[in-house]
């Protein structure tokens, strides 16, 4: 599939209408859904309509912009009015938003063709697309392997060329990570840089919508449409949003004109040997580019895994204490009273992984445990933060690996939830300082599986993170690669 900018040309030249281009996508996804089930739901017929409006606006001399006419997909957590929004769990299987969330208004004002609702983990709790109630989504380089979590649908549906770009959630990696092992381009704002309005909560302190793009380019644009104050989001950020695209050039110089800095608690034990020579060779590149390369430490990064899972789950406690049954959405049968109805309508509708986190999270705020870890994990986590203040004191852009390896098997670790975590080791400090990073491909490891390179930003400085991610990209081969298995 083209990207956005060839689409648009397409567009406006009249070489193919929005409606050719709505009924081959559509298509492509009834051809690969039966392997992979990116999608929860296909909205065939809205998006057609859509697509006819912009033919119209076309035929009429009237100028579309860049996203008008443009497949996306959104993750199923995302309230689109009128459609189904599962949130991947049986507590909302039916459940049907009387509301549009602001992102997905701004993909409509834009006139982008919303193709879709994508599979996620249950409630955005997952790091492998395995949580969700609705079965699994497969890795398109790998059928047998996992995409990613929680926006592994996302994440496939746009490796595989089922959307030009989509929409993902970000609390502690669910962009970046399944953008690393679906070999795509993902990014995390800044946090309150885009809206969050109608986001089903998980963790409302760190969850943050962003884009999924083939290229570094097609992200900056999704995000560009996206990003901006929302009066309806008390955490949005009055904020100026700068031309993102304009941050899109070939190379890094003069030399020396941007410092990176490689965390060096991220690399040794525990990162796959093929992911490690990947990243350093990227740096290599990086500096025959014009960057300046030296090595920064941010000493209690490591520490970024348990103070998430104190806080994440503490909210998440919090969040989905309102699916009771009683107001929307699933209600257990054959319950003699009002505590019973509770009682059975979340232990039937929630998954294993969501009542893990939320008995967590619930111990974590109970009476004489508060002290012990959420306040502490409270005060590690402005450690955290003040540690990438000191790095980002030293150097524009930091870079890691994005997951400590590539792609796992199917069931792997379905059955070890604590190794499981692991997989978002590098991803999860940077929500818990509010920061941007960007995840693109950087390589392949021996089994044709992609690597992911995270570049991490301090606060609004997504652009310097677009500037050094598209010189990287535009050096490599590695976004041109496709999927082997669709």
């Amino acid at each position: 599939m083209a990207s956005i900018r060839e689409i648009h040309k397409q567009l406006i030249k009249k070489e193919r209408s929005a409606v050719e281009i709505t009924k081959e996508t559509l298509e492509r996804i009834e051809a690969l859904e039966p392997k992979l089930h990116s999608f929860l739901t296909i909205t065939a017929d809205g998006a057609l309509e859509q697509a006819r409006q912009v033919d119209a606006k076309i035929a009429a001399g009237e100028d579309i912009g860049l996203l008008e006419g443009i497949p996306i997909a959104v993750k199923d957590n995302l309230c689109t009015e009128g459609i189904r929004t599962t949130c991947g769990s049986k507590i909302l299987e039916n459940y049907i938003p009387p509301y549009e969330s602001t992102v997905t208004q701004k993909l409509r004002d834009a006139g982008a063709v919303v193709v879709g609702k994508t599979n996620l983990d249950e409630f955005a709790m997952g790091s492998s697309t395995e949580n969700s109630a609705f079965g699994l989504t497969a890795n398109p380089w790998d059928l047998d392997r996992v995409p990613g979590g929680s926006s592994g649908g996302s994440a496939a549906a746009v490796a595989a060329e089922e959307c030009t770009v989509a929409l993902g959630s970000d609390t502690g990696g669910s962009i970046r990570q399944p953008a690393s092992f679906c070999g795509v381009v993902g990014m995390k704002p800044t946090y309150g840089l885009v809206s969050r309005y109608g986001l089903v909560a998980y963790a409302s302190s760190l969850d943050q919508i962003g884009p999924f793009g083939r290229t570094v380019e097609d992200a900056a644009t999704l995000l560009q449409h996206i990003a901006g104050y929302d009066p309806k989001d008390a955490t949005s950020l009055k904020v100026s949003i700068p031309d993102y695209l304009k941050s899109v050039k070939p190379n890094l110089k003069p030399k020396g004109q941007r410092r990176i800095g490689i965390i060096k608690e991220t690399f040794g034990e525990g990162l796959d040997p093929q992911v490690e020579r990947a990243v350093t060779a990227s740096m290599e590149l990086l500096q025959e580019l014009g960057a300046e390369i030296q090595v920064v430490s941010c000493p209690r990064f490591r520490y970024g895994l348990p103070t998430y899972y104190i806080l994440a789950p503490s909210e998440a406690s919090a969040n989905l204490a309102r699916y009771d049954g009683v107001k929307y959405g699933f209600r257990a049968e054959n319950a003699e009273n009002l505590g019973e109805m509770y009682a059975k309508t979340r232990a039937q509708g929630f998954g294993a992984e969501v009542k893990r986190r939320i008995a967590i999270g619930t111990y974590a705020l109970s009476a004489g445990y508060y002290d012990a870890y959420y306040l502490k994990a409270q005060k590690v986590r402005t450690l955290i933060k003040e540690d990438f203040d000191r790095a980002f004191a030293q150097v524009d852009v930091l870079v890691c690996p994005t997951a400590p390896t590539t792609a796992i098997k199917a069931g792997e670790k379905t059955d070890d939830p604590l190794s499981m975590y692991l997989l978002d080791l590098m991803t999860i400090p940077v929500n818990l300082a509010g920061l941007p990073a960007i995840s693109l491909p950087c390589g392949f490891d021996d089994k044709g599986l992609p690597i992911g390179m995270q570049l991490i930003g301090n606060v609004l400085r997504e652009d310097l993170l677009f500037e050094v991610a598209y010189a990287y990209e535009q050096a490599t081969e590695w976004h041109l690669r496709k999927p082997t298995q669709v």
